[in-house]
């Protein structure tokens, strides 16, 4: 168990088919001592998911658009956890219309929250975990993107935006955090059915395009991601650190 003896917290668990839950679950197979967060209206559903994982910590991060949210809840986890091993950053939004869409139509409004809680919130909790000395040396920070950062993903739109600002931050962060001896990376996920997914116009003509060009002629799993964040966490991964690595079957490789 390559987790052994490690805390760490997954932010972003909203139900059994979200890709936090996947990794929640290879850590927790990993032999980490895991701590979960979500937003106060997932708890319950939340709570009861975790039961399938016996020892596992739930706490409430309601807004991560705000600093005294993220402030409250790590204070939380570091008083009844102590000091953390690795933090998991499964969090974005955008709105609907900003989705559906086109592109060139996306509102002000919309443009800032998306930035806001898929981008700019990685940027705070790294920061507010460092400033209340919540990571271990030799932390790892793990955040989840998607190809449609790197090239135009018809119906991805202003997400794919944010997301490529969240690649950026992470080679910025990795500088910052190389100073006190930890690491961040990012993981780029091939196309999984989530909730979240069913804001993105036509997901379906996706997962089909993928399974039929990726070299290994089929779609990623939320298991096959969690596999690739915990072996992030890990002590196996102790000289990476600022990169985005594709866990998508090899579909980013391939051309026309």
């Amino acid at each position: 168990m390559i987790l052994k003896g490690k805390k760490v917290v997954i932010m972003g668990v909203r139900n059994k088919w979200s890709i936090a839950w996947g990794a929640t679950q290879s850590a927790y197979e990993q032999g980490a001592e895991v701590i979960c967060t979500c937003a106060e209206d997932s708890y319950d559903k939340v709570k009861q998911l975790l039961e399938e994982l016996p020892g596992t910590k739930l706490y409430v991060c309601n807004d991560v658009g705000k600093d005294e949210d993220i402030e409250k809840c790590l204070e939380q986890i570091k008083k009844e956890n102590g000091k953390i091993d690795g933090i998991l950053h499964a969090i974005a939004h955008a709105n609907t219309e900003d989705l559906r869409n086109d592109f060139i139509n996306t509102s002000r409004e919309g443009y800032a929250h998306a930035q806001d809680v898929s981008s700019y919130s990685l940027i705070a909790i790294t920061r507010i975990a460092k400033e209340k000395d919540l990571l271990n040396e030799g932390a790892s920070i793990v955040a989840y993107t998607y190809f449609g950062s790197e090239k135009a993903v018809e119906g991805y739109n202003v997400m794919g935006v944010a997301k490529a600002a969240l690649e950026a931050s992470i080679k910025y962060l990795a500088v910052d955090l190389g100073k006190v001896g930890c690491r961040i990376n990012a993981i780029s996920a091939g196309p999984i059915k989530t909730l979240s997914a069913k804001g993105i116009k036509d997901f379906g003509s996706i997962l089909d395009i993928v399974e039929k060009r990726a070299p290994l002629h089929k779609n990623v799993t939320t298991k096959e991601v969690g596999d690739a964040t915990a072996f992030l966490f890990s002590n196996l991964s102790n000289a990476i650190t600022g990169e985005v690595i594709h866990v998508d079957n090899g579909f980013s490789s391939v051309g026309v």
